[in-house]
């Protein structure tokens, strides 16, 4: 059987073999769907159905779509045009500058993020863009600008169920919008964080029980790959998916007077014009988009650098690539810092002084349990016992104590490992050997 003899697929974007794209259109004025087909050197255009070379019908999604006509999906509705990329970015720039208080640099940052959100399958890991604060700090207001510019954007809260954000993402793809991101889902196990977890690096799909209709067991794998817009008031426990997050923290400086008490109505014809011209770039350089791993930052540790190295590859002005470049210092800054203060930082900052006299072959558990809790400074904190400090060696920092002559030490061999962690956890040489 052909696939012409399956009947058509209903399509919302594919990349065709000789390096068109497809793209579904939506035109909410008409209530009409179509698909897009176009590339870097041909002319888009417009189909009521498009067939392959091997026989295969693609027909866009009906227009009666529930996603599609209540707006939980945005869509281009027309090829649009644009000159160049730097334009493109000044378009977006103005767009988010005249409606969402922005600092200068996350707005540079989010602007290019929505150019991002429209070849990041190109990439092979993205960030995620949080906006993150208390309520009326405008994070919501930040969310549905932002989020009605890039490309095909699944508006969903904290609240929603969780099964349809699977079927949704693994159908349509591009970008999901989440609101109250931290409500339900702080748990690292919760099915929104796996999402979260994985959805930042290409061929990592979520794996959830299916039955087909005769009742048999028949895993599926979701595909949650793509750009990831979240509101939330406070931080996810897991550090892991902390670290996948370009952040910007709302509330931290008065409103701009000039900007609308409320979104005005013309955002979203504003908008849809904005996302036709970005349509319009897609189509003319997906396939020219490559990661540059020229464009990384000095002194920044390579998850951070891996995590923005796409967006950065996106950045054409050197000026803005430094400024992001500083961003990210700040938040190695504020990283080193934490890792420092925790009780894993304090265990590798007592390993390093006790390592630091090389006349020093091993070190007993009880002199690191010794050695840690004067590190605590808090008179009224009971001391920690050389079994506990024993399974954080272990367990937390993989270090592995011998028994000799009756008691655990950590024999001369592991001596590597703590300079190891003391980089990791912003132990410098001159603090050891203080």
């Amino acid at each position: 059987m052909t696939d012409r003899d399956k009947g058509p697929t209903p399509t919302v974007s594919r990349v065709l073999p000789d390096g068109r794209l497809v793209e579904l259109l939506y035109d909410p004025d008409r209530r009409v769907t179509a698909l897009a087909v176009g590339g870097p050197d041909s002319e888009a255009g417009i189909h009521d159905s498009f067939d392959l070379a091997d026989g295969e019908r693609l027909i866009p999604y009906a227009a009666d779509n529930n996603l599609i006509a209540t707006g939980c999906v945005l869509l281009p509705s027309e090829v649009g045009g644009f000159t160049t990329q730097a334009e493109l970015i000044g378009q977006l720039q103005a767009f988010l500058h005249r409606y969402v208080d922005l600092s200068p640099v996350f707005e540079e940052i989010a602007a290019h993020y929505v150019l991002l959100s429209w070849v990041y399958d190109a990439f092979s890991e993205l960030p995620y863009l949080r906006l993150r604060g208390d309520y009326g700090t405008g994070k919501t207001r930040a969310l549905l600008a932002i989020g009605a510019l890039c490309y095909k954007p699944f508006f969903a809260s904290g609240a929603s169920t969780v099964s349809p954000i699977f079927h949704v993402l693994d159908a349509f793809g591009g970008t999901l919008v989440l609101d109250e991101a931290d409500f339900r889902f702080s748990d690292a196990t919760a099915p929104l964080s796996k999402i979260l977890n994985n959805g930042n690096v290409a061929g990592l799909p979520v794996l959830r029980t299916m039955t087909n209709r005769h009742k048999e067991l028949n895993p599926r794998a979701f595909r949650v790959y793509g750009p990831k817009l979240v509101a939330m008031r406070h931080s996810f426990a897991d550090r892991a998916l902390e670290s996948r997050f370009l952040t910007e923290e709302t509330g931290q400086r008065p409103l701009r007077p000039d900007i609308p008490i409320q979104l005005p109505p013309e955002l979203h014809a504003e908008a849809r014009i904005l996302r036709n011209s970005l349509l319009a770039w897609r189509l003319a350089q997906r396939s020219k988009v490559r990661t540059d791993a020229t464009r990384q930052a000095v002194g920044v540790e390579p998850r951070l650098n891996q995590t923005a190295l796409s967006l950065l590859s996106l950045m054409e002005e050197p000026a803005v690539r430094d400024r992001v470049h500083s961003e990210l210092a700040r938040e190695q800054a504020r990283l080193s810092e934490e890792r420092a203060a925790s009780p894993e930082g304090r265990m590798v900052r007592a390993l390093a002084e006790l390592f630091a006299d090389p006349s020093r072959g091993r070190i007993a558990v009880s002199a690191v349990a010794e050695a840690f809790n004067r590190t605590e400074g808090d008179p009224g904190r009971a001391p920690v016992s050389a079994r506990w400090v024993g399974w954080q060696l272990r367990e937390r920092l993989k270090l592995t104590a011998v028994k000799s002559n009756g008691v655990f030490v950590l024999p001369e061999g592991e001596r590597a490992k703590v300079d190891a962690l003391a980089v990791r956890y912003g132990v410098s040489t001159g603090q050891r050997a203080a």
